[in-house]
């Protein structure tokens, strides 16, 4: 891997070769402001689907694997939509002894929550991910939500949060009400259209997107879905690694 941006002092070494996990995490460190802050991880290919036959799999490479467990490993909650965490077949996020020390350091558990982002609750709360995670997986959801499956949640002992007044959840809540329970280093994996609410909703702070030297055609989603910003918002180019002709840039908020 290498360093394409930003290289502004000469000492600064940009040749290709393996990074470690400790220079990965220093790369993406969370910026040390206290106020929470939402980062996205995605992948797209070249002609912009993010997803192939419905999973991000086919687009990624080891090294992006790398990186999207190093952003794990340094938030302290994923927030994911129902629909990536069925497609996607989500587990719970585990503890990871490279990063153990970091974390402590950081005041940190030993492994990022886990945050379902659900309307219906239509969610099938026998999974690992809800029964056997190291850190109890969260819920979040509207006030209009269905009682029954508010109770079918609640009997299952998972922790549900109300972040909305209608039967979705309202973006800006849901970064309060994890940022209420000390969750500040924010991370959402998607998918597209719980992606897409954010960015409208205009909460996104960090853009981590991986562009794949891949084509796929096909009729994919792009990474971002849903209504569209009355005025398209400007990020800033803050870093670009390269490797294999992978692109693993990062963009943040003006």
């Amino acid at each position: 891997m290498r360093r394409l941006f930003p290289v502004t002092d000469p000492t600064v070494d940009t040749t290709d070769r393996e990074w470690g996990l400790d220079e990965l995490a220093d790369a993406y460190a969370y910026p040390a402001a206290e106020g929470a802050w939402l980062r996205a991880n995605m992948v797209s290919s070249l002609d912009g689907a993010a997803q192939h036959d419905g999973r991000s799999q086919p687009l990624s490479s080891d090294t992006d694997m790398r990186i999207f467990g190093t952003l794990r490993a340094l938030a302290d909650v994923v927030i994911a939509g129902a629909e990536t965490v069925r497609q996607e077949g989500y587990r719970p996020a585990r503890a990871r002894e490279a990063f153990a020390q970091r974390r402590a350091a950081a005041g940190q558990g030993p492994a990022p929550a886990v945050a379902v982002v659900s309307a219906s609750l239509d969610l099938d709360f026998s999974l690992p991910l809800f029964t056997s995670p190291l850190v109890p997986t969260l819920v979040l959801t509207g006030a209009a939500a269905a009682p029954e499956r508010m109770a079918a949640a609640e009997k299952a002992g998972v922790e549900v949060l109300v972040a909305g007044d209608g039967p979705g959840v309202d973006p800006e809540r849901a970064v309060r009400a994890l940022a209420g329970r000390g969750m500040r280093r924010l991370l959402t994996e998607g998918g597209p259209r719980l992606l897409g609410q954010f960015v409208a909703s205009g909460v996104l702070d960090e853009l981590c997107l991986t562009l794949s030297p891949t084509l796929a055609a096909g009729d994919a989603q792009r990474i971002a879905g849903g209504p569209s910003r009355a005025v398209p918002e400007r990020m800033a180019l803050a870093s670009v690694l390269e490797e294999e002709g992978f692109l693993f840039t990062r963009y943040r908020r003006i």
